[in-house]
Parts: C-alpha cells; structure tokens; sequence
C-alpha cells in the first residue's frame, strides 16, 4: 500500500493512494500516520479496508512528509561506491552514521530554503528506510522484519556547513527544509528488492543523478541490524541510506542550488518529488 498525508502543514490528514492514483482519506480510521499506526498489527488492520468505501480526496492537496512524529532520522554518509569515488572518499569500512535534525522534515513538494551564509547547498536523492516496530540487537537475518516500508528522501546537504565549519556533519544537514520526505510511504510488500531501485535526480531539467540502489556498500538488512546495536530504532524512525553519484560536489566545477532552482527526483516504485529552492 502506498500511505501518505495531506493538508497544510502543521494540520495534515493520513491517507492512501488507491490503484486509480486517487487520494482516500483514512482519518476515520487512524488520526495520523504516526509510528503507531506503522506497527504489523496496524498495517494490516488498514491493508484489510475496503478501499472502494473511503472517501475520495477533491483537488490536489499538499503532500506533508509521509510519517509523523519521527524520533530519529539517521543517515548513511559514503554508502554508494560510485559517490564515494566522485568525493574523492574511501570507503568506509563500517557505516558512516549521522544525524539529521527532525525539524528539518517537509513535504515532497514544498519549498527548500538555502540558509543565510550558504554558498554549497547541494541535493541527494537517497532511498528512506521506515522503522516499523521497535528494533533492538536484531540480526541482519531478521531485520526486514522490522521495516514498515520505503520512501524517497532528498538529503539537502550545506557542504561547507558539513565540512568547514568544524564538528559534525550534522551541521551542514539539519537546516530547515533540508529533509523532503514522501511523496508516500511504500509498504514492503510493494518492494520486493529494495537494494535493486532505479534512483535519479533532476535540477532544472538537467539530470545529475542517474544510479541504482544495488550499489550501496551496506545494504538495508545489514544497516538496520548495525544501528540496531547501538540504539533502540522505533517506528516512525528514518534511515536515509546514501546517496549514488551526481551531486553538486561531484561537479567539476561543483554546482551549487540557487534561489530559483527546480529539483526533480524519484526511486522507482516510490514516487518522485519535485522542490522549489528560494533564498531562507
């Protein structure tokens, strides 16, 4: 099933996306799609609707980021062999983990602010891992077992923010509207591969990002197990899994976002974002 949730921001309704590519309420159902209602018990309660009965959504609404309440969003520096080689990076020999500041979350489509003093916002289409029930010292034999579904991130990097201005790099990665998430949350029954997931991203027509999930160095069961042993992840929780090469830094020369600037990106079977960039 494909879940998502609309309205303005701060005020948005859950919802599905039915074969037709119509919106369906399910706000009679549950009030949000928050880490409670990601639980097994509770997507099966919802993927044993009858669609065809909930009521259908008029209009093109906003799409807010597709999980609410997120407790952690973590990501995965280096974890494509090709990105890598075009930083100039080796690859990590364990996961490189950070973390992204929740208060940067924002829907699909809206708009991404380039912070006062930025010089380097860059983009990264990244494929976003959804916690679905608590996961605590979980075997990478198991881990599937403990993911809700998958959505499209876009991992809005400052690199001069990340890497010159001392610290982590939480620094260059937190600034608000820096986490686009959505359009949907994609249960894994809909994705049978996901280390096998066409990903690209666009910035004003241009494609830039053009690769494959299947070149991830760590992949989704052994990265769940691996942050699994040193934090309970809950659902709700998001791992953004790295990004394939393309981005602005890889550039020669690089290429920065400007105010004006149109980015386009998707992963195939979830969906595809398209974010205005505007000076903050």
């Amino acid at each position: 099933m494909k879940f998502l949730r609309f309205g303005n921001a701060g005020s948005e309704r859950p919802g599905l996306l039915d074969k037709d590519g119509n919106i369906r309420d399910l706000s009679s159902h549950i009030d949000d799609l928050t880490g409670t209602a990601l639980y097994p018990g509770a997507l099966a309660k919802l993927a044993a609707l009858d669609v065809d009965s909930l009521p259908i959504v008029s209009g093109n609404p906003r799409l807010g980021p597709c999980v609410a309440g997120t407790g952690k969003f973590m990501c995965i520096g280096l974890n494509y062999s090709d990105h890598a080689a075009e930083t100039g990076a080796s690859v990590p020999a364990e996961p490189i983990l950070f973390m992204k500041a929740t208060s940067a979350i924002v829907g699909p489509d809206d708009v991404v602010e380039i912070p006062r003093g930025s010089v380097a916002t860059d983009w990264e289409v990244e494929l976003g891992v959804v916690i679905g029930k608590p996961a605590k010292y979980v075997s990478e034999a198991d881990a599937l077992d403990f993911v809700a579904g998958y959505c499209v991130c876009n991992d809005i990097s400052e690199r001069d923010f990340q890497a010159k201005r001392s610290g982590q790099w939480t620094k260059g990665k937190s600034c608000d509207t820096f986490g686009p998430t959505g359009p949907w949350l994609v249960t894994k029954d809909e994705i049978p591969d996901p280390n096998n997931l066409a990903m690209w991203c666009d910035v004003n027509g241009h494609r830039y990002q053009d690769g494959s999930s299947r070149t991830m160095v760590f992949q989704i069961a052994f990265l769940v197990s691996y942050l699994s042993q040193l934090m309970t992840l809950h659902p709700g929780d998001i791992i953004s899994t790295g990004t394939p090469p393309g981005v602005g830094l890889g550039q020669k020369p690089p290429v920065y976002l400007k105010p004006g600037d149109v980015m386009e990106l998707g992963i195939e079977g979830l969906g595809s974002q398209r974010q205005e960039v505007v000076q903050g």
